[in-house]
Order: C-alpha cells, then structure tokens, then sequence
C-alpha cells in the first residue's frame, strides 16, 4: 500500500507525494486552461500515480496541484513546479524525474534544467512553437502521444503535431529523444 502525504510547496502550492522519501522521485505536473482557474488535482494523474505508486513503492511521486492553472498564468505554474522539484530534494531525491501532461509538458521543459532532473516523460504534451528545449540539453526525453489526441469543443486537448514538432526540434538540438505514437 503506498503512502500518500499532502505537502505545501514553497510557491504556495500544494503537493501530494506518494511513496515520500525515496532516493528517486517523479514530479508530476498538469494541464491547464485558458482561464485563470484555481489549480485542482488531475485525475488522469491521480490514476496513473496511484498505480505506479503501487508497482513501485522505492519510487517517490510528487503530484503538483498548481496555484492557478492557466497556460495565460504559465509563470505561476512553472513555480510550482520549481517548488515542487525543491521539495522532492529536501524529502531526499537525488534524481528527479518530471511527468507533464499536456500544458504539464511546457512546464517540465520549463523546469528540466535543475540538475537533479534526470528526464521529462511528456504525456500529450502542449509544446507550443516559442518554446525553448534548451532546459532538455543533456537529459532524456520521452514523448508520448494518443494519435486521435485533439481538442473538442469547450475541452481543450492537443494535437498529436505538436509534440511532433516539439519531438523534432529536440531531436535537432541533440536531446536524447523518443516519441511513441499510442494508436
């Protein structure tokens, strides 16, 4: 059974561990909206952290519940997960893996530069054009897409191109990088 302990972070935001403690840690962060939305937690993540945390137990897994979650607000949440990062090391993780899903993948990009951060696992990631991959140099990244991924009407989502183009341009910069196409 894994342990499951909610933390503040340093920003102001919350942050749910699962398995505290551990010498490894997944940081995981979220989607967002348009709108300046106070930050919930994810539910996809929910499930997969909960999983993973079960399979895995020496795992730490730090789940962030962003202040506001709003790629208009991208600042705030790229503090949170500063923050978050912050405290997967003081809580003795001394490497850090980053899982972002959709706007989740911009903040992990963000944020990868902090020398504990191994990797970015980037579920359907939003990786818009003006982002900048130099945070990936020297670290792995893993991008995973479902290929009928898009946006619905009032349901933001993104299209598997974005990672692609994302995907491609790391693949330039030298970035160790996979894509994985989920039919």
């Amino acid at each position: 059974m894994s342990t499951r302990t909610t933390i503040q972070l340093a920003s102001g935001a919350e942050g749910r561990w699962t398995n505290p403690g551990a010498a490894r840690a997944v940081v995981c962060v979220n989607g967002g909206t348009a709108a300046a939305a106070p930050g919930t937690w994810s539910a996809s993540l929910e499930w997969l952290v909960a999983k993973l945390g079960q399979q895995h137990p020496s795992l730490g897994l730090l789940e962030v519940r962003y202040r506001i979650k709003s790629w208009r607000r991208l600042e705030l949440c790229i503090e949170d997960a500063e923050a978050a990062i912050a405290a997967a090391k003081a809580g003795g993780a001394g490497e850090v893996a980053l899982l972002g899903f959709s706007m989740g993948g911009a903040v992990a990009v963000h944020v990868a530069a902090d020398p504990a951060v191994s990797t970015v696992i980037a579920l359907a990631p939003w990786f818009y054009d003006q982002l900048d991959l130099a945070p990936l140099d020297g670290r792995r990244l893993a991008v995973f897409h479902g290929a009928l991924d898009r946006g619905l009407p009032g349901i933001p989502g993104v299209a598997p191109s974005l990672s692609r183009r994302g995907y491609e341009l790391a693949r330039a910069r030298g970035i160790d990088a996979e894509r994985t196409i989920i039919p």
